[in-house]
């Protein structure tokens, strides 16, 4: 493998992040699957759902900058409110948009046929997180960094 990938492939507040990543969105496949009795690919790459992929990402990326840089220092404090503000606007304005998208088209629905709008393509509804997927995607990043520190930082 080049060295230029080295840092990268080394990263690990970065590593933690994206495994953080990939677990939440898995968890929120297999339990579409569960509920739904179908597979449906978008649950790998969509928003919404339990666990809070953003959650998991933001705060295993500041855990693990805390672990490996110190939990005193700039750096994890600027993670730290980057993580903050990602899951607030999750709770926040992604939740509401997501409401209102509902609404919106529960109205284009009750449209009559002919009105130019009753054809329009439905608005996504599942954009934010309620505060428990929220918190499940916190704790989520937070055992994932917790279990990369093991892995990488004490390997050294």
């Amino acid at each position: 493998m080049s060295s230029s990938w080295s840092p990268i492939l080394t990263n690990y507040p970065l590593i933690s992040a994206f495994i953080a990543f990939v677990i939440a969105q898995t968890i929120k496949f297999f339990t579409s699957w569960y509920k739904e009795k179908q597979w449906d690919l978008k649950q790998l790459v969509g928003s919404g759902g339990m666990p809070s992929s953003h959650s998991s990402t933001v705060t295993a990326l500041a855990t693990a900058i805390g672990f490996q840089e110190g939990f005193g220092g700039a750096l994890f404090a600027t993670a730290l409110i980057l993580a903050c503000i990602v899951m607030y606007d999750a709770t926040g304005v992604r939740l509401h948009a997501g409401r209102q998208a509902e609404v919106l088209n529960q109205i284009v629905y009750e449209l009559p046929a002919e009105h130019p709008l009753a054809e329009s393509r439905p608005l996504r509804e599942l954009l934010g997180h309620t505060p428990p997927q929220v918190a499940a995607g916190g704790l989520l990043g937070i055992v994932t960094s917790f279990v990369g520190y093991f892995i990488f930082l004490d390997a050294r």
